[in-house]
C-alpha cells in the first residue's frame, strides 16, 4: 500500500514542473478575461461600435481561430518540440493584443482579436505537462492548470471594471500583451528541461489517431462540456441581477468564491479516484451531477440561495472533468501523437465554447431562459449515455506506433 501511495505523490520536480504551466496558462487565460466584463460597452466608443453583430465578431472570431490552429500547434510540437511551438505561439498572441491596443476601429480589433486566437498553445502546453508527468499523477497536474485558468475567469471578472477605469481599452489590451510575454519569461527561463524519454518513432497518420473511440468518447466530452458551460452563463448574470440583486460590478466576487471553495471540495474527490482506481466512477459522477444540476437550475433558477448552491456544485463537476479530460487524452494516445491527439481535443474544446454561446442565445431567445438549463440537462444525459462505456487507460509501459496506448 506505502508503495502505491508514494508513487500517487508528485515529485518535486513535478511540481515544479506543474506549477509553472500553470502559470503560463493563467497569465495568458487572465490577460484574455480581462477583457470580457467591458469590451461590448468599450465598443460602442469606436467606428463601427453601433454593429452589434461586428462587436460580437471581435469577441468570438478568438475561438475561431483557436479551433482553426490547435491541431496545427499540436502537431507542430510533436515535431518541432513543445517549447519553441509554446514561445511563437505566446509572441502571436502578444502581436495581436499590441494590434487590438492600438486599434482605432472596430474591424482593426478584429483583426487583433483574430491573431491572438491564432497563438493556439494549449495543445502544445497540455502535452509539456504530460510529458513532465507521470500517469499517476498527470490529473493532478491538469487540476493545477484547471485551478490556474478558473481562478483567472474569476479574478478578471472581479479586476477588469476597477482596471479599465484606469488604463482603458487600450490599456487592458497591453496588459494582455505583457502577461504573454512575460508568460515567454516562464516557458524559456522557469520552467525545468522535460526528462529525456525515449524516441517515439514514427509519428501515426492523423487517421489513425482520429478514429480512435476513447479519444472519440472524449473529445465529444470536452465540445458538450463547454457547450453547457457558455450556453448557462447567457442566464447566469441575467439571474444574478434580477433575481439576487447583485449588480454586475460585484459579479466576479461570487464567481471567485464559488470557484475556489468548488476546487476545495473537488480535489479530495479528485485524489480519492486515483489512489482508489476509481476513475471510471468519479467521472461519470462528475457528468451526472452536471445533469442533476442543470436540470435543479431549470426549475429553481430564480431562487438566490438555489442559483449559488447549484453554481457551487456546477463547478464542483466541472473542475474535476476539466482535470480528468485532458490527462486522459495524454494517456489514450502514443506519445508520437500526444500533441496532435491535444490538439484536436483543444479544438473540440474551441468549439464548443463558440456553439454554447449561440445555442444558450438562441434557446432563450425562442423558449425562454428556462429552455436553456433544460437543454443543458438533456446535453448532460447524452454525455452521459456516451461516457457509460469508457475505459480507464491502463498505466503505459511502452509506446507502440498505432495513436493508442500501449
Amino acid at each position: 500500500m506505502s508503495d502505491r501511495t508514494d508513487s500517487l505523490r508528485m515529485t518535486a520536480a513535478e511540481r515544479r514542473a506543474s506549477s509553472w504551466l500553470a502559470a503560463i496558462f493563467g497569465l495568458r487565460m487572465l490577460g484574455l478575461f480581462l477583457i470580457l466584463p467591458v469590451f461590448a460597452l468599450d465598443a460602442r466608443q469606436m467606428p463601427g461600435g453601433e454593429q452589434m453583430g461586428l462587436v460580437g465578431l471581435a469577441i468570438g472570431i478568438y475561438g475561431l481561430t483557436q479551433a482553426v490552429l490547435q491541431i496545427p500547434y499540436g502537431a507542430a510540437s510533436d515535431r518541432l518540440g513543445r517549447r519553441p511551438v509554446i514561445v511563437a505561439g505566446l509572441l502571436v498572441f502578444a502581436l495581436g493584443s499590441f494590434v487590438a491596443a492600438v486599434a482605432h476601429d472596430l474591424w482593426m480589433v478584429v483583426v487583433g482579436r483574430a491573431l491572438q486566437g491564432a497563438g493556439a498553445i494549449s495543445a502544445a502546453v497540455t502535452a509539456l505537462i504530460a510529458d513532465h508527468t507521470r500517469d499517476e499523477v498527470r490529473t493532478k497536474a491538469m487540476a493545477m492548470v484547471g485551478g490556474s485558468i478558473g481562478l483567472s475567469f474569476a479574478l478578471s471578472l472581479a479586476l477588469a471594471p476597477w482596471l479599465y477605469t484606469l488604463v482603458g481599452m487600450s490599456g487592458l489590451f497591453t496588459l494582455t500583451g505583457l502577461l504573454a510575454l512575460g508568460a515567454i519569461a516562464v516557458v524559456t527561463r522557469g520552467l525545468p528541461p522535460a526528462p529525456v524519454a525515449p524516441r517515439p518513432g514514427t509519428a501515426p497518420h492523423w487517421r489513425t489517431v482520429l478514429a480512435h473511440p476513447e479519444l472519440q468518447r472524449l473529445c465529444a466530452g470536452i465540445f458538450l462540456l463547454h457547450l453547457v458551460q457558455m450556453a448557462m452563463f447567457v442566464v447566469v448574470p441575467v439571474a444574478l441581477v434580477e433575481h439576487v440583486g447583485l449588480p454586475v460590478a460585484q459579479h466576479g466576487w461570487v464567481y471567485l468564491a464559488v470557484v475556489v471553495l468548488s476546487f476545495v471540495l473537488m480535489v479530495p474527490v479528485m485524489i480519492w479516484s486515483e489512489r482508489r482506481g476509481r476513475v471510471r466512477a468519479a467521472f461519470l459522477g462528475a457528468v451526472a451531477l452536471l445533469a442533476l444540476t442543470e436540470a435543479a437550475l431549470a426549475h429553481g433558477w430564480t431562487e438566490p440561495v438555489w442559483l449559488i448552491g447549484a453554481l457551487l456544485a456546477f463547478f464542483v463537476g466541472y473542475n474535476l472533468l476539466e482535470a480528468s479530460l485532458p490527462s486522459l487524452v495524454s494517456r489514450v494516445a502514443s506519445p508520437a501523437a500526444k500533441g496532435l491527439a491535444l490538439g484536436v481535443f483543444n479544438t473540440c474544446q474551441s468549439l464548443g465554447l463558440f456553439a454554447g454561446g449561440l445555442l444558450g442565445g438562441q434557446v432563450a431567445a425562442r423558449w425562454g431562459q428556462s429552455a436553456v438549463f433544460q437543454v443543458c440537462a438533456a446535453l448532460m444525459l447524452l454525455w452521459l449515455a456516451l461516457a457509460w462505456p469508457m475505459r480507464p487507460p491502463a498505466r503505459r509501459t511502452a509506446p507502440r506506433g498505432d495513436g493508442v496506448s500501449a
